[in-house]
């Protein structure tokens, strides 16, 4: 009898940690899935998302290797490439329409800003967005994620922290720590927002970041020569803040 139930006890845990391992790679693959399906409907680019492992338990986890492509008519590569995404969910909340994310922490991401007089990669980013859901504000918009339900997201604490943007294209690019972000309640009066409203929110206020690192640069680099540089530099910085304030 001891024999049996010790059998029994094994065997139940051997089965309780196959389906734990089965519902983290499910739940990864599900997160994997919609991003790959979901981005390029969006951003109207090319968007990959290599891997996504989540907890089913505690609802942590980690996507990695996020990259979204610049649009059209910009040079070849990527617009922004996330190495580490750490996130903090809702458990299961996943399988519902409205998903609560706790905390977001993007760390070392990367992103490549070019501008052409009043336009930027990143503004035909967001246009590109906005125009997928027949959005031309950040205010309500059809869902995202198409007919197959109607998601809506609600991310309580986002942190970017040690990331860089390379300003220009070629020789003359050139690379600046970003400042740190921090973003809170977003989608949280509004009882959650659509993928494309939670895009365009994050992605506003990256531009921002870019702008202070520019003009940042621009006031070191002036201080120390170089007015070839300082230069340049203004006129990226002059042409984000039209862009934003478009």
């Amino acid at each position: 009898m001891k024999k049996f139930l010790t059998r029994t006890a094994l065997a139940f845990a051997v089965f309780a940690l196959l389906v734990y391992l089965g519902l983290t790679f499910f739940l990864g693959s599900i997160v994997t899935s919609a991003v790959n399906r979901i981005g390029p409907r969006l951003t109207q680019t090319r968007v990959v998302l290599d891997g996504a492992r989540l907890s089913p338990l505690s609802g942590s986890g980690t996507l990695h290797g996020l990259v979204v492509d610049n649009p059209p008519g910009w040079s070849a590569g990527p617009v922004f490439h996330l190495g580490q995404v750490y996130i903090q969910m809702q458990p299961f909340s996943l399988f519902r329409d409205h998903i609560i994310i706790e905390e977001i922490t993007i760390d070392q991401p990367e992103f490549h800003y070019e501008t052409k007089i009043l336009s930027s990669n990143l503004s035909e980013l967001l246009k590109n967005i906005r125009a997928a859901t027949g959005d031309k504000s950040t205010g309500s918009a059809p869902t995202a994620a198409g007919p197959e339900r109607p998601v809506r997201f609600e991310v309580r604490h986002l942190r970017l922290i040690r990331g860089k943007v390379t300003v220009g294209v070629g020789n003359t690019a050139l690379t600046l720590p970003m400042p740190e972000l921090e973003m809170r309640d977003l989608g949280t009066r509004e009882g959650g927002i659509n993928a494309a409203q939670l895009a365009t929110a994050v992605l506003t206020d990256v531009t921002r970041n870019i702008v202070s690192a520019t003009l940042q640069a621009a006031g070191k680099i002036g201080a120390t020569g170089g007015a070839g540089a300082v230069e340049d530099l203004k006129k990226a910085g002059d042409s984000l803040k039209k862009l934003i304030g478009r």
